[in-house]
């Protein structure tokens, strides 16, 4: 069965096709600037094909999909001779609240799921419909899969997603905590249980890092804590989310500055993290190399995420009862040696331990700890795409 794995933003649709008796991508692309003008980048991996790029006429997210379809099977860009060898469609979707532990078969019951999630999303589960919805008009029949960025969260006990404020909010409005990047945590808590025999009542602390970042405490393969919360900004630091910071300062800085509530989280969201702290970036590549050259508040910023990525580690250590891995992830957690040496000198009180040289290996799987070190670290390349496929496939199956 081939498997398309649809990921839709407001006005951007990114596509992979999977050969799933090989569990291998064939072809990948991107629609940009729908609903604007229109740019598609298609990408096949097999068969030789050419790049196809151009600007294309793509007014909303049917004509994105109409036109992944055709570049599919066409002859001169296309990985299938048919559009019946697509099987099946999953879509990454973020937001499925406390209804969805687990991924679904789309019907216009879940449909209607993610629509009551849009105030908990939103910014992304109305573009996750519009991808559903435009895969429904240009491909009938075909049966299509949500796979929720928070359903692997959904394991957490009350203790840990319930927040210290009047309890009428959470029976209101749903107000908890969700956590995000939950397939990336699943996939790569499965692969680390893995590295470690198959090890029951396993302790794993999972950190995906990147512009956006978390970390989950996982016991035996599920999650029991996360860092981010009700929405992705709280937590850690991040490229330019602030991560959790003292409430009160929402209210001074409006005050001092004369800034209105949406003006505020803006700031939040789009203005803080690392680029609010070093005023250079929000891409960390491009803080480690100001740094480098001496530029203190870059260093700073730095600094500041590598502190608490160790403290949030360090806190799982004790929700967990110690642990039995370390996995790294995601863009820099695959990438920066800097960050996971910091980090690991830092943790260097439970134990943890990294070989130097096993160190510099960049988006690899490996065991980088020393022999003698009382937790393994790991590096595990993240597969969300992957997992989203899997599930499609399972369930469609079913």
């Amino acid at each position: 069965m081939n498997v398309l794995i649809i990921n839709a933003g407001s006005s951007s649709l990114k596509y992979q096709l999977f050969d799933m008796k090989t569990e291998t991508v064939i072809a990948k692309g991107q629609c940009e600037r729908i609903g604007i003008d229109g740019h598609l980048k298609h990408s096949p991996l097999v068969g030789g094909k050419p790049v196809y790029e151009e600007d294309i006429d793509l007014p909303t997210h049917s004509e994105a999909i109409a036109a992944v379809l055709e570049k599919l099977a066409s002859a001169e860009y296309g990985v299938v001779s048919d559009l019946n060898e697509i099987g099946a469609v999953g879509h990454r979707v973020l937001h499925g609240g406390q209804k969805f532990s687990e991924s679904v078969l789309i019907d216009d019951a879940v449909i209607s799921a993610i629509e009551d999630n849009v105030p908990l999303g939103p910014l992304h589960n109305p573009a996750n419909l519009m991808g559903i919805r435009a895969c429904q008009k240009v491909m009938p029949g075909v049966k299509q899969v949500a796979v929720f960025d928070t359903a692997f969260h959904q394991t957490m006990p009350e203790k840990a997603y319930i927040y210290a404020i009047p309890y009428e909010y959470y029976t209101k409005y749903n107000v908890r905590r969700y956590g995000f990047h939950g397939t990336s945590h699943r996939y790569v808590s499965g692969e680390a249980i893995k590295m470690l025999g198959g090890k029951k009542n396993s302790r794993i602390i999972t950190c995906h890092l990147g512009n956006g970042s978390s970390i989950a405490a996982i016991l035996d393969g599920k999650c029991v804590d996360t860092t981010m919360g009700l929405t992705p900004l709280e937590g850690l630091p991040m490229g330019t989310r602030s991560g959790s910071i003292d409430p009160a300062i929402i209210e001074f800085v409006a005050n001092h500055e004369g800034l209105s509530r949406e003006e505020i989280f803006d700031i939040l969201n789009k203005k803080s993290g690392v680029l609010g702290i070093s005023g250079v970036s929000s891409d960390f590549r491009d803080i480690e190399g100001a740094a480098h050259e001496g530029n203190h508040r870059a260093a700073l910023s730095l600094d500041v995420f590598r502190y608490n990525v160790a403290k949030y580690i360090g806190s799982y250590f004790a929700v967990l009862g110690g642990a039995d891995a370390i996995v790294f992830t995601a863009g820099l957690g695959e990438n920066s040696a800097e960050l996971r040496e910091s980090v690991a000198n830092q943790l260097s009180g439970f134990g943890v331990k990294i070989d130097a040289e096993k160190n510099k290996t960049r988006g690899k799987q490996i065991d980088i700890s020393t022999p003698d070190s009382s937790v393994k670290v790991f590096i595990i390349p993240t597969n969300e795409e992957l997992v989203i496929a899997r599930d499609t496939k399972s369930i469609v199956e079913k």
